[in-house]
């Protein structure tokens, strides 16, 4: 998978000055787009789309101190409408405009060209299981929530505080099947993971049963799952296990993730300083 991963980063470099496309990133790479755009900004920290345009204005950057051309051929060159849009990139990335970058020969930010290669470390206890999954339902209550990638969520915390102990208990005695108890659900998140983004929260149980009027539902089609769980430290076993199931695990297995709820079931010591997680991801063979 990496070395697959590899050549579609030449593949963005040796079209900077043209058109980059997702899909054929992702043929080239043996694999879908949603699951290259979640892999890559695992991997690079970054969505794709910004390490593209990062790369992008890195090499105009060098033609701009260069030069030799003009800055509107160079804009329209490297696939920019107008000077007026290139110059806006252009700051956004540099921090200076194109016009006056050339005048100063102002120092300019690169962006360094990627290549991935696997460095096992980390979570070394982490076990997975494949399963097979008939349609269910989760069940209980929904938030709009920005993404945190470390630490505690304080959006998260806050709602399920706010949550009267009557519909948690409620919930939590509607579990009737794996994944049991209540869980923490991630869906509807954008593909490049961005810290910030929003995405929908559920405080909610894996249920057959007929779903109050109260509460919200999610029904989750049949499908494929891997299951990962591991233990330590809380809440950093959590950030973890995220980690190295996109850097890890995804690209020494057959698998790829496919659209569907991130499901995250933890178990906290009696101290809460600890905690057992088990999180389930949608996959299909790649």
């Amino acid at each position: 998978m990496l070395e697959r991963l590899n050549q579609a980063m030449e593949h963005v470099e040796r079209n900077l000055e043209g058109t980059v496309e997702v899909a054929d990133l992702a043929r080239i790479a043996l694999t879908s787009e949603y699951h290259l755009r979640r892999l890559f900004s695992a991997l690079a920290g970054m969505p794709l789309s910004e390490y593209v345009r990062r790369r992008r204005l890195t090499v105009a950057g060098a033609d701009v101190l260069a030069g030799g051309e003009t800055l509107l051929d160079i804009a329209v060159r490297y696939g920019y409408g107008s000077g007026e849009a290139f110059a806006r990139a252009f700051r956004a990335v540099h921090g200076v405009g194109p016009g006056e970058a050339r005048r100063t020969g102002a120092a300019l930010r690169s962006q360094p060209r990627m290549s991935f290669r696997l460095v096992v470390e980390g979570s070394g206890s982490m076990e997975y299981k494949v399963v097979e999954k008939d349609a269910f339902r989760l069940v209980g209550r929904k938030e709009r929530v920005p993404l945190v990638h470390e630490g505690m969520n304080p959006a998260i915390v806050e709602f399920v505080k706010g949550l009267d102990p009557e519909v948690r208990e409620r919930v939590a005695a509607l579990s009737d099947q794996e994944p049991a108890g209540v869980l923490n659900v991630s869906v509807n998140i954008a593909d490049g993971r961005e810290e910030g983004t929003e995405l929908d929260y559920y405080y909610a149980v894996a249920s057959g049963a007929t779903v109050p009027d109260d509460l919200d539902a999610l029904d989750v089609p049949a499908g494929t799952w891997a299951v990962f769980e591991s233990s330590g430290e809380f809440p950093k076993v959590l950030q973890e296990v995220w980690r190295d199931v996109f850097t890890q695990w995804f690209p020494s297995n057959p698998y790829r993730s496919v659209p569907g709820p991130e499901i995250l079931s933890t178990r906290l010591s009696a101290d809460g300083t600890t905690a057992d997680a088990a999180l389930w991801i949608r996959v299909e063979r790649a």
